[in-house]
């Protein structure tokens, strides 16, 4: 995977393009491939430099990179777990933590999608062992998330230029239906 050459931006840091966008501004913090799938391993139980080195084969340097992105963005926090020599291990914060069904809708995704010739790694149930098949559920209806049953509209919290786009795409659907 080559490296991205975007750098990782704090909240404080977050680019006015994304200021409405939550897809935007979460991509601005973890829109590269390697701190994808640095929270995957963590989401695993890796918590070591070394651990995610092996895991992933990836260069020091961009692993360095990477976990102090995710850091500074505060889905992982830094702990020192030895003195000398000065070592430290990575552990998810409770913004990591509430990644992780993004990391298991891409997973399900890309077994989908992408692995014509059989699924390589799955989740499993921990007390059947049965593979499960994940599926992003409205909370209070228990819909299944899809475009049959949800659109997209305007926050409460929504500027004019949400509005306006939230107003072209329903123009747009209603065109084409």
């Amino acid at each position: 995977m080559a490296a991205s050459k975007a750098p990782l931006l704090s909240s404080a840091a977050s680019s006015s393009r994304y200021k409405q966008c939550p897809v935007g501004r979460t991509l601005e913090r973890v829109g590269d491939p390697w701190s994808f799938l640095v929270l995957r391993d963590a989401s695993q139980g890796l918590t070591r430099f070394d651990q995610f080195e092996k895991s992933l084969g990836v260069a020091p340097n961009i692993l360095t990179k990477r976990l102090a992105g995710l850091v500074e963005n505060g889905l992982l926090e830094k702990r020192r777990y030895s003195e000398r020599p000065p070592r430290y291990e990575y552990v998810l914060t409770e913004l990591g933590r509430d990644f992780q069904p993004v990391l298991t809708a891409l997973m399900a995704f890309g077994n989908r999608h992408f692995f014509p010739d059989g699924v390589a790694s799955a989740l499993f149930d921990i007390e059947t062992g049965l593979p499960a098949e994940p599926v992003l559920v409205d909370k209070v209806s228990g819909k299944p998330i899809d475009g049959r049953h949800f659109a997209y509209g305007a926050g409460p919290a929504a500027e004019q230029e949400v509005l306006d786009r939230v107003a072209f795409v329903a123009g747009q659907r209603g065109e084409a239906e």
